[in-house]
């Protein structure tokens, strides 16, 4: 057995302070322990459940207090079949567990349907339309309708691709300013009406991946009020950064969807705010320099953000956006109910994923110093305040600073 003693444990329950025992890859009620670990000024909380990760990366996402990840299918080959998703859901176990989301077609093709029951045996926990936009209303609905008949949800890209078509920006006055193909943020409400819609014919679960606009919010929180079973993401990223962070040709900062206007940033700010948004993920894509030191539109969209999630969330906290009890909500609790898997709180019988946090430790991003396979990061040399000190998948330490 393990106690750990003096923190603040934190769930979406609440806050408390107590002790809490490990016994095995469980929390238990029993003491007795063995072992103790001094967590005297520190912050306990579930460990991270990151939904939409790009790359399985066991060593950043230990730094990163994540415990377990929810793979997108844009892998190579695609997760489209079952051997694939059963050989991604083991691949990085015992440290992390790997939930991979199935492909909602073929080859990520948007065409024909993949075999869902068979990949949700094989180990996957939500069917995702991956980077695209699926452009055909009747192969959508047929994805929402299938997978609504197994009980999974569908987690979306929200980007009408008819408006975004290459555009590698946001319209406005940076875009313009550097000549950078740009496509309008409408695009991203275009896409979740038509999907609202389809979400309210079929009765499917549908979540979006990132939602990052005022008028898609808008409409996600009409669909909300009307009861309808749909819920939405975001990264750090599109939370603390505007459209002005491309300027220079910065390829750090060419994501996708797109880094928005001011505007859309503090409607984001607002929508986490008011409960809105369900989760808050780190949208982790390593991108090594041979994908960002190209020209920016033709660099590669994507960032590290594996490291970074949990101490940008922090500030969120100091910045009264988001309590500590919110905060586990969003990147435990609620990931976790919409994959069904068991994890995301702190109670006796709860699996043993835990991280420790100092939340008063200074330190300056550096991508350089990642453990990620890539640094790409467009907080790379900002200041920040909050750390995962260790890190505990299953009982067992993974990761300790």
């Amino acid at each position: 057995m393990v106690i750990i003693r003096g923190g603040k444990l934190v769930d979406i329950a609440g806050e408390r302070h107590g002790d809490l025992v490990i016994d095995g890859d469980k929390i238990a009620a029993a003491t007795g322990s063995t072992k103790t670990i001094d967590a005297t000024g520190k912050i306990v909380l579930p460990g991270i459940v990151d939904l939409g990760v790009f790359a399985v990366e066991r060593g950043a996402s230990a730094a990163g207090g994540i415990t377990r990840v929810a793979l997108m299918p844009d892998q190579s080959p695609v997760l489209d079949d079952p051997g694939l998703v059963q050989r991604a859901a083991l691949a990085a176990k015992p440290a992390l567990w790997v939930h991979p989301l199935a492909a909602a077609t073929k080859g990520l093709r948007g065409e024909e349907l993949a075999e869902y029951a068979l990949m949700t045996r094989a180990g996957a926990k939500a069917v995702a339309t991956g980077r695209s936009w699926i452009a055909d209303s009747g192969v959508m609905r047929r994805v929402l309708a299938y997978a609504g008949s197994l009980g999974l949800t569908v987690v979306a890209h929200a980007e009408d691709g008819g408006l975004a078509g290459t555009a590698v920006a946001t319209e406005g006055e940076t875009a313009t300013l550097y000549g950078l193909p740009a496509a309008p943020a409408m695009a991203e409400a275009m896409a979740v009406a038509r999907d609202l819609a389809l979400v309210e014919e079929t009765g499917a679960r549908l979540h979006f991946r990132q939602v990052t606009t005022s008028r898609a919010f808008d409409l996600v929180r009409a669909a909300k009020a009307r009861g309808l079973p749909v819920t939405c993401g975001i990264a750090p990223t599109h939370l603390l950064l505007n459209d002005i962070a491309v300027g220079d040709y910065r390829t750090f900062a060419r994501l996708s969807p797109p880094l928005r206007s001011d505007d859309d940033r503090r409607a984001a700010i607002e929508a986490l705010r008011d409960g809105t948004i369900d989760v808050l993920c780190s949208a982790h894509d390593p991108r090594g320099p041979e994908a960002k030191r190209l020209p920016f539109a033709d660099a590669e969209p994507g960032a590290s953000g594996a490291e970074t999630l949990l101490t940008l969330a922090l500030g969120l906290v100091r910045d009264g956006v988001i309590d500590l009890p919110r905060l586990a909500a969003l990147t435990s609790a609620n990931p976790a109910k919409l994959l069904g898997v068991d994890c995301g709180r702190l109670e006796t019988g709860a699996p043993a994923d835990l991280v420790i946090v100092d939340p008063d430790k200074p330190w300056r991003i550096d991508g350089a110093r990642f453990a990620s396979s890539a640094g790409n990061t467009p907080f790379d040399g900002l200041p920040v305040q909050g750390k995962a000190v260790r890190t505990i998948k299953g009982g067992r330490t993974i990761f300790e600073l």
